[in-house]
């Protein structure tokens, strides 16, 4: 799931060797953090949230096959 993620941010940014992404899980619930250069948060978050919105709707298939919550949080 972190290499479906990894893959969907570097997609959108331009300079995606600044991407991070770290991954926890604690009893089936798995929380994403990524980072991303400032500069570029815009694009992840999209107008109005669309484009971070549809990342989750996207993570949540992966993670409904396993049984599992996912959380992606966007870290400053």
């Amino acid at each position: 799931m972190k290499d479906t993620l990894i893959f969907i941010i570097k997609s959108i940014v331009e300079k995606d060797d600044r991407v991070d992404v770290t991954e926890e899980e604690n009893q089936g619930i798995v929380n994403f953090t990524v980072k991303v250069d400032p500069e570029e948060m815009g694009k992840v978050i999209g107008k109005e949230g669309k484009v971070i919105k549809a990342i989750r709707n996207i993570m949540r298939i992966p993670g409904v096959l396993q049984n599992k919550k996912i959380y992606i949080t966007l870290a400053e």
